[in-house]
């Protein structure tokens, strides 16, 4: 049997990898440091309950037997684990190339990509896909809120079949190691790597697909994507392959219409509605219709940190998001101002070097698609540690957004503070937002404010 150890298996990434390979019988154990600060106990629990065994992140679960060690890119050689692989002469695994590995055993791969919308498409696809009957197997960056039943964490869905979904990750170039049969490019604006770049890693991986790659028609660089068979989505373009109109808000989701028949998503936001398109179209590939991909999505309840609603308490809701890149705001606020209510945005930012390149524009989505009397406060940047140069900070963004014409935007030295100026200042009517992206703490603290409102 095969054995495999993962360093920092509590991440979303490397713990839906984990429980594949469990699943599929490898011998699964793992460490994690938050574990060992006594926090996400809960996927601890779950990925133990699944029968994978975790080791304190010190080296000492880095044994002889094991076949390899499966790390993060972003994990330090000076990680006791790492030192101990490389002193054994233990081979080391990135999940980038683990993930790829799992991809390329099933017959036909889907890969999602795109600046934008991975996770939710990724699930979508694979939400049809599981209740149409092509028992695929899933494996996502986020948590299903369809599987939370299932044991384990629900970030994967599992079946022996012949079909692998997986998010196919352009931030890290990861992508290129993927030769799909089918693939997605939801759509390609500014993020972790230039314009340029991203139309030639997306042009490779289309260079790269056996059957079909589907691109989202109302991107001018989606649309400079070549392929011998490419499907076309919209939500402007009547003349696209699969083509969405009368997209109206409802109380709790979103209603559209696609060749001629009315459907309702659970999600809100026009952008969902984009997403259920491109994923419709690749479910097509595998024989499943229009109308009844389409039916099956109205049951489809996406995953956490899109846009999730925490709860209401004295007629003021809580939602957590996981927005953190220009595309992803901009879709995030516009989709919220088309309800009633004032919106208090906390917005965590993450990463020096991407607030460098990226902090000004994301602030400016900020001010273009909020409302006057929102608004919006910043805690420091997010930082896990490492050598970075930190030579820009929150404070920096907010000053810019009051440059833009936006006051009554606040900065804080920590998310706590945030917090408690969000409790003091919120009234009835509000819908507070927690957003931000690799911060786990960041969903107990929408329970935290809920629970003192």
């Amino acid at each position: 049997m095969t054995k495999v150890s993962f360093c920092g298996i509590s991440g979303s990434g490397m713990s839906s990898l984990a429980q594949i390979l469990k699943l599929s019988g490898y011998e699964v154990q793992g460490s994690d440091r938050n574990f060992d600060l006594n926090r996400d106990l809960e996927n601890k629990n779950a990925l133990e309950k699944l029968g994978i065994k975790m080791y304190p992140q010190d080296g000492s679960g880095i044994t002889g037997d094991l076949d390899y060690l499966c790390a993060s890119t972003a994990v330090e050689d000076t990680i006791p684990d790492i030192k101990a692989a490389k002193e054994k002469g233990i081979l080391i695994k990135t999940r980038p190339e683990l993930l790829s590995e799992t991809f390329h055993k099933y017959k036909y791969g889907i890969a999602v990509g795109g600046t934008s919308g991975k996770t939710t498409t990724t699930a979508m696809i694979g939400f049809i896909l599981d209740k149409a009957g092509k028992k695929p197997c899933m494996i996502n960056g986020g948590l299903l809120r369809d599987y939370e039943s299932d044991a384990g964490i629900p970030n994967i869905i599992f079946n022996k079949g012949d079909i692998c979904v997986v998010e196919a990750d352009e931030s890290n170039g990861s992508i290129d190691l993927y030769n799909p049969y089918v693939s997605v490019i939801s759509n390609i604006s500014a993020d972790h790597k230039s314009l340029d770049e991203l139309v030639i890693l997306f042009q490779n991986l289309a260079n790269r697909t056996a059957q079909s790659v589907i691109i989202n028609d109302d991107y001018d660089l989606c649309r400079k994507i070549t392929h011998k068979k490419l499907i076309r989505f919209s939500l402007k373009n009547p003349q696209a392959d699969f083509y969405a109109s009368e997209i109206r808000p409802l109380p709790h989701g979103t209603q559209y219409t696609l060749n001629g028949k009315t459907y309702t998503l659970n999600l809100i936001g026009a952008f969902n509605v984009a997403n259920a398109l491109s994923a419709i179209a690749a479910c097509t590939e595998f024989g499943v219709s229009i109308e009844q991909a389409a039916e099956i999505l109205q049951e489809f309840h996406g995953t956490k940190r899109r846009l999730e609603v925490i709860g209401t308490k004295n007629n003021i809701t809580v939602i957590d998001d996981f927005a953190h890149n220009p595309d992803k705001v901009k879709a995030s606020v516009s989709a919220l101002r088309q309800y009633d209510g004032r919106l208090i945005i906390m917005f965590q930012p993450h990463g020096f070097g991407p607030m460098r390149s990226l902090g000004k524009k994301i602030m400016q989505e900020f001010v273009a698609n909020m409302a006057k009397d929102d608004i919006l406060v910043m805690p420091e940047i997010f930082f896990v540690g490492g050598t970075v140069t930190r030579d820009i900070s929150s404070a920096d963004l907010i000053n810019h957004t009051h440059t833009l014409g936006k006051q009554n935007s606040y900065y804080f030295a920590d998310k706590e503070q945030a917090a408690k100026f969000i409790i003091e200042n919120a009234h009835q009517g509000d819908r507070i937002v927690i957003m931000g992206a690799r911060d786990n703490s960041l969903t107990l603290l929408c329970h935290k404010i809920l629970a003192s409102l």
